[in-house]
């Protein structure tokens, strides 16, 4: 198993978050997405982690299609995702290895809205209403049954993941994946984990920091999907993962 931390300028937390994380899992792959902050130099300091580093920003989307294309080369069974920011709880490893342990399930994916707790923080409104809309529409669309479309602590069986086609490289990405997930007739199931936000003041960047222009991106995204899986149905038989070698670096 393979832990994966899609990384961009974070600089404040990227060390203690991993120490953390190496605590729970000693494998972890980090990649840094044209970090300019200083993030890349720290990483790259560090012995203890594999990195793949992007020489320019590419989108959250495509860290995580390069994370599982890696772990697809290297012989990993499963990839936990989980993000840099100190709102994905490290401790909370134990109990996604379990539910890989039970065999039941291709993902496992962590919800902030499954079982809410009285330590959860306030999300920011205009993120709780998209993720709320946007999950009513996925469960009314593909009956998938989720409570959180957008939570990126998730396990992914990599064999599972070679199913699927993906390539949306941004923060839309959910919208590519959910669909496919759907198509693919994978097994399923939230596990809670605990809502943060310890920072309100990060943003998307550029016009996604609009709530409306993030919406209409969104189900522009799943529109496309939708469209494209009815026009070109997924492979019966699952391709090897591949990803683009020559905009990123491999380092031990």
């Amino acid at each position: 198993m393979l832990i994966a931390v899609p990384v961009f300028n974070e600089l404040k937390y990227v060390d203690r978050v991993l120490d953390k994380i190496r605590s729970y899992w000693s494998d972890v792959l980090v990649v840094d997405d044209g970090s300019t902050d200083g993030t890349g130099e720290t990483l790259a300091a560090r012995s203890d982690i594999r990195l793949i580093r992007h020489a320019e920003n590419r989108g959250y989307g495509q860290s995580l299609i390069d994370a599982f294309a890696y772990a697809d080369g290297a012989g990993y069974d499963w990839v936990i995702t989980m993000d840099c920011d100190e709102q994905h709880e490290p401790e909370m490893i134990p109990k996604f290895v379990e539910q890989i342990e039970t065999d039941q399930w291709d993902l496992i994916s962590g919800s902030r809205y499954l079982h809410p707790r009285g330590d959860d923080d306030l999300p920011p409104s205009d993120r709780r209403a998209v993720n709320s809309t946007i999950t009513t529409i996925l469960n009314d669309m593909f009956h998938l049954g989720i409570t959180d479309a957008f939570c990126g602590f998730k396990a992914h069986r990599v064999s599972a993941m070679r199913r699927l086609r993906l390539d949306e490289s941004g923060y839309a990405f959910p919208l590519q994946l959910w669909p496919q997930v759907a198509a693919a007739k994978l097994r399923l199931t939230e596990i809670p984990v605990r809502l943060i936000y310890n920072d309100p003041t990060r943003h998307f960047g550029g016009s996604l920091d609009d709530v409306g222009n993030r919406l209409r991106h969104y189900l522009d995204v799943l529109t496309k999907e939708t469209a494209r899986l009815t026009a070109e149905p997924l492979p019966t038989t699952p391709p090897a993962l591949a990803t683009n070698e020559s905009c990123c670096c491999l380092c031990e």
